[in-house]
């Protein structure tokens, strides 16, 4: 269907520029039109892409609230500011620091259990974003 929709307007766009001698105002008004639909299916496509990533968003926040051990800070984290998520890319970011200086080889940490670490050990503790404490922080 879609492609026959495209053959239709190119043979219409063929038969009406022949009309019309392809004048100035025809290039024009095509041109126009072609900017016209342009913007709209930037539109369109942002609104499908947007619907997407919301969806894909759900599906995250679906597995970490299941996930044992994840820190359900992180849930919606899509809806943080620009400074909340620069502190918790500083968090994570010292978090995969301790990773790699770990001696154990298949050692996990959590966030939460990183940060704990670090304060106990006197480093400058790194604050959570939006100031809240998970439930394993309280």
């Amino acid at each position: 269907m879609c492609c026959g929709a495209v053959v239709v307007t190119v043979l219409v766009w063929a038969i009406v520029g022949s009309i019309f001698h392809y004048s100035d105002t025809w290039q024009l008004v095509i041109n126009t039109g072609t900017r016209i639909v342009t913007f709209l299916m930037v539109f369109l496509l942002q609104r499908a892409q947007n619907k997407d990533s919301r969806a894909i968003h759900i599906h995250l926040n679906e597995i970490l609230a299941d996930l044992d051990g994840a820190s359900h800070r992180l849930i919606n984290a899509e809806d943080l500011t620009e400074e909340e998520v620069r502190r918790l890319h500083d968090r994570f970011q010292h978090v995969a620091k301790l990773a790699t200086s770990d001696s154990r080889p298949n050692a996990s940490q959590s966030t939460e259990e990183a940060v704990a670490e670090s304060e106990s050990a006197g480093e400058e503790a790194l604050p959570s974003p939006r100031g809240r404490k998970s439930p394993r922080d309280r």
